[in-house]
């Protein structure tokens, strides 16, 4: 099994437009094969930091979901409204 968390920082005034996009990628990519969870957190401290939370079958799946149709077309679109770089980590589970 694999956990991806990708965390953002969305600009001012740019979350709205950012949920929405996110509401559509997360539709689609819950109906990809090997997507066990896709969820999307807020910073309870920080309304402008958000996380998505991935969990994926295997290292193939995830591949396949980074190279999907509905993820090149709406990540760059998000990207759009962020302050700076996703931060993200690829976890393989131990226990």
């Amino acid at each position: 099994m694999i956990k991806v968390v990708a965390k953002n920082y969305v600009r001012q005034n740019d979350l709205a437009q950012v949920v929405e996009l996110y509401r559509e990628l997360i539709e689609l990519t819950r109906k990809e094969k090997g997507c066990i969870r896709y969820e999307l957190y807020q910073d309870e401290k920080d309304p402008l930091s958000i996380a998505m939370i991935e969990e994926w079958a295997t290292k193939e799946d995830l591949e396949r979901h980074l190279s999907s149709d509905h993820f090149l077309r709406l990540v760059p679109q998000i990207r759009e409204h962020m302050q700076k770089q996703t931060d993200m980590g690829v976890y393989n589970r131990l226990i």
